[in-house]
């Protein structure tokens, strides 16, 4: 499995740290997140974060390479995850793993069945200033 590096914002940091300590840590949703958290290499404060990282509440445009499909999607937080929307959760494993990730990049992802999707990051078409707004 191919884990490329990522920048964080330490806003959506601090917020997804929060999410995580209101769930049930033994998920393999939480999990997932956590790991990401962890593996970060690089931390910014929101305003310095480049335009082609994708943080939260952020829209891209990634294809799936075994079969070019496009994907148009964006990350939010699973209150208002909306799989019809393309609104995918960052509990999702394709949400965790897309959290942090810059233009060009690519991600290989379990899927069910046992197959593994090698998503491209190829734009972040929207990334609102800070991640967007934690759910209270």
């Amino acid at each position: 499995m191919t884990t490329p590096s990522i920048t964080l914002t330490r806003l959506d940091v601090q917020r997804l740290e929060r999410l995580i300590d209101s769930l049930d840590d033994t998920l393999p949703g939480v999990i997932a997140l956590q790991t990401e958290l962890d593996r970060a290499d690089t931390v910014v404060g929101h305003e310095e974060v480049p335009a082609d990282v994708v943080t939260m509440n952020s829209r891209v445009h990634c294809r799936e390479e075994g079969s070019g499909k496009d994907y148009h999607l964006t990350l939010v937080y699973p209150k208002d995850a909306n799989a019809d929307e393309g609104k995918i959760s960052i509990l999702a494993p394709v949400g965790s793993a897309l959290l942090g990730l810059k233009v060009g990049q690519h991600i290989d992802w379990p899927a069910p069945g046992g197959k593994t999707l090698k998503l491209t990051l190829l734009e972040v078409e929207s990334q609102p200033a800070g991640g967007g707004h934690f759910p209270e």
